[in-house]
């Protein structure tokens, strides 16, 4: 195999998108920003999303233009009860286990929620890094410049050899555009977005010799 790091994003990829684990923390990002913010209830959802759309990240936009405390924000909105939400998979993680490459997650959240999810799905022995959004500091995904950094801090000067798994058509794209291979998670249709789909673990190694 020609691959010898994948970064796999955090949220909505290691765990279903119907957990509701990401619905719950943008829940939390609009309780945020009307009790801590005092921002209008009905700005907020069009507010949120020209953020993310602009700047990467909600929080990216929120820093930039409110003068927003990260570490206050990045603590309430992932201040959840991760067992209410997800639950191990053995074959999620034998799979991930059995991969011959150097596993790092890469995610625009922050270290101490990677780190509470990965414990909650029994994974975190698996990964020899958290790449998180206070690392790529001042970029995030999709941004080139935080591939270059993650890529620096996986000691990978070969994008070729690279891989990104990623739940957003925005980040497989950007991967792509930097001479990743791509593998966009949750859908089965190819997509000119990522060099492969994924829906089911059990069908990552059979993907990745294909690339």
């Amino acid at each position: 195999m020609r691959f010898t790091t994948i970064f796999f994003d955090l949220d909505d990829t290691l765990y279903p998108s119907n957990a509701g684990l990401w619905l719950a923390i943008k829940n939390r990002m609009n309780d945020f920003m009307r009790e801590r913010m005092n921002i209008p209830e009905a700005e907020i959802p069009a507010l949120r999303e020209k953020y993310y759309l602009q700047y990467g990240t909600t929080l990216h936009g929120l820093k930039k233009h409110h003068n927003i405390s990260e570490e206050e924000f990045l603590a309430y909105v992932h201040d959840l009860r991760l067992e209410d939400y997800l639950t191990p998979d053995a074959q999620q993680r034998e799979i991930i286990a059995s991969l011959p490459t150097r596993n790092l997650i890469f995610t625009n959240a922050d270290i101490p929620h990677a780190e509470r999810v990965l414990t909650a799905l029994n994974l975190r022995d698996l990964f020899t890094t958290i790449i998180d959004v206070t690392t790529v500091a001042p970029y995030c995904k999709p941004m080139p410049e935080a591939f270059s950094i993650a890529m620096k801090l996986a000691g990978e000067s070969d994008p070729a050899r690279c891989i990104m798994i990623d739940d957003l058509k925005r980040t497989t794209r950007a991967a792509k555009a930097i001479g990743m291979s791509s593998i966009l998670f949750g859908e089965t249709a190819s997509s000119e977005d990522a060099s492969a789909s994924l829906s089911d673990w059990n069908d990552l190694t059979d993907i990745m010799e294909k690339l």
